[in-house]
């Protein structure tokens, strides 16, 4: 649902946010994915609101998005009352799993999302959507449609959805689709037109139950512009297991992905040991620029689905990857030809981010992966903060809680720096949590449940929070405070600072498996079901 905003209205939030802040256009705001913002003036006192009784708004059985008959009602999110809201702009409907963290620019809101709340009738049943709103209203206005990849769960894992966003830049937006693919798209949609490829009829239309193509659909005015795709399960032989992840990184025309190659059904088996982990496309066409050399996929634990990010050293640039062996990898953005002709990325250093004893116990013998005591692989993105990585291990959540580690390293070494962390801090346990850095301060969260803050050049701890819930979120560090959301449904608000102090907690519906996002004075939170703009003033329909 969303409220119904005037003209003016409308053009005196567009002009304020223009004035207060910026768009969030990428995972972590920026190149380095540090998850801090300059935000200010976000509300603290809101409320999601309640949903409709069966009385209130009766379920009409095949109707994929009931009419707004209610006066606080609107398509979308009809099953919001918003005039039980508070401090809330709009309330959009998503599917029914959402993992993935929105983004926001030029006035669109973009989110990843699964299909189990269909907006289109020619497209329904499991499928990948990745969902745009309009940032003022909360308008739905198109998506992109990804079928299943039909060779199985294990490679394209029911109702996941796409579970992640675009990296926006400038009028292209770049999404992993479930079907282990790398898409690009027009921001405007089919709103100017079919630019590059003219055959989104043909990538919408699902396999049948023999898994051959079915005819092509008609594109739409709210299915996405698709300019070019690159498929890392053709192209690569990647063997991607349960799903795409990793938020794309955009730099100077080139885009770096990880492939999410992984084990098979056994979790012990690596069908395609010799498929890169990472990869660089052209930004422009899509084509293969260079890979990482394979040996993260040759001692790959469970899959690749961390998020590079990019620092710069003594002037020249490196990409990190933390891959699915546990390790870090830099890297710069040129190439060189390998024995086999391909062009292989050139490494800086790489960093073994499991302590020893979680590879081997006392005797010398391996530790099994799936073990409490075993080693992880990271799925968290590494921070960059100072000209410092900082860098937290972890498991797939559905393999439960475990040792952990979070390392801070120096870019500026050469060759295996494992062992040579400035620090190491293994109070933590698993977590697929990206760390957050400000004025010295880490800010770290646990899949058990626990947020940290600690020194950022020592690790020493000053507090350590339990939220006594599952965590899958990262902490969102932006005006003064601390916010992040569990698997319980509730967003609690921390004061930033070497004392801990917690300001509030805020109960949601559905669980908070997303990051909380700031951007052009409001702030964006994502339960697996919805997606909630909040915004210092915002009224509830009778108010207006």
């Amino acid at each position: 649902m969303r409220t119904k905003l005037t003209p003016i209205l409308a053009a005196a939030l567009a002009a304020t946010a223009a004035l207060n802040a910026a768009d969030y256009t990428q995972w972590g705001g920026g190149n380095t994915r540090n998850m801090v913002s300059d935000e200010k003036g976000l509300p603290t006192d809101f409320n999601p609101g309640k949903k409709y009784g069966p009385k209130a708004a009766p379920k009409e059985a095949g109707r994929l998005r009931p009419n707004a008959q209610d006066a606080n009602k609107a398509p979308g999110a009809e099953d919001i009352d918003m005039s039980t809201t508070k401090n809330c702009l709009w309330v959009a409907k998503l599917g029914s799993q959402t993992y993935g963290t929105p983004m926001i620019a030029n006035g669109q809101v973009f989110v990843g999302t699964n299909n189990e709340s269909p907006r289109d009738p020619k497209s329904v049943g499991d499928r990948g959507i990745m969902m745009v709103f309009d940032e003022y209203t909360g308008q739905f206005k198109w998506q992109l449609v990804s079928p299943k990849m039909g060779s199985g769960k294990v490679n394209d894992w029911e109702y996941l959805g796409i579970c992640a966003s675009p990296t926006v830049v400038g009028d292209k937006a770049y999404v992993p689709s479930n079907r282990c693919q790398i898409v690009c798209l027009d921001v405007k949609g089919m709103s100017n037109g079919n630019q590059g490829m003219q055959d989104e009829g043909a990538f919408m239309a699902p396999l049948d139950k023999d898994g051959k193509p079915t005819a092509p659909l008609t594109p739409g005015d709210t299915d996405a512009d698709i300019l070019w795709v690159y498929d890392m399960y053709k192209e690569l032989g990647v063997f991607q297991h349960n799903a795409t992840a990793g938020y794309p990184l955009v730099i100077d025309g080139k885009v770096f992905v990880p492939t999410c190659n992984g084990v098979d059904w056994t979790h012990t088996n690596i069908p395609a040991p010799n498929s890169p982990s990472f990869i660089m496309l052209d930004a422009e066409n899509g084509t293969l620029l260079g890979e990482m050399d394979h040996v993260a996929s040759e001692r790959v634990l469970h899959c690749s689905w961390s998020s590079p990010n990019s620092v710069d050293v003594d002037g020249k640039k490196q990409i990190v990857f933390a891959a699915g062996d546990g390790w870090v990898y830099s890297m710069a953005p040129e190439t060189h030809k390998d024995a086999e002709g391909l062009d292989i990325l050139n490494e800086n250093w790489r960093y073994d981010a499991n302590p020893p004893e979680y590879r081997k116990n006392s005797a010398g013998e391996p530790i099994k992966y799936v073990e409490y005591d075993g080693p992880s692989e990271i799925i968290a993105t590494p921070t960059i903060a100072d000209g410092l990585v900082y860098v937290n291990i972890g498991q797939d959540p559905e393999h439960g809680e475990g040792v952990g580690c979070l390392s801070c390293i120096d870019p500026k070494g050469k060759g295996d720096l494992t062992g040579k962390a400035l620090w190491t801090f293994k109070g933590i346990e698993r977590t697929i949590s990206t760390p957050a850095v400000k004025d010295g301060l880490v800010y770290a969260a646990d899949y058990t449940g626990r947020v940290f803050c600690l020194d950022a050049k020592t690790g020493k701890e000053y507090w350590k929070f339990d939220t006594k819930g599952h965590i899958w979120a990262s902490p969102l560090v932006a005006d003064g405070k601390v916010w992040i959301g569990n698997e319980e449904g509730e967003l609690f608000i921390l004061a930033e600072g070497k004392e801990l102090k917690e300001l509030g907690t805020i109960e949601f519906p559905s669980p908070l498996l997303s990051s909380v996002v700031a951007a052009n004075g409001a702030l964006y939170v994502t339960t697996h079901t919805h997606l909630y703009c909040f915004k210092e003033g915002a009224k509830t329909p009778e108010a207006k």
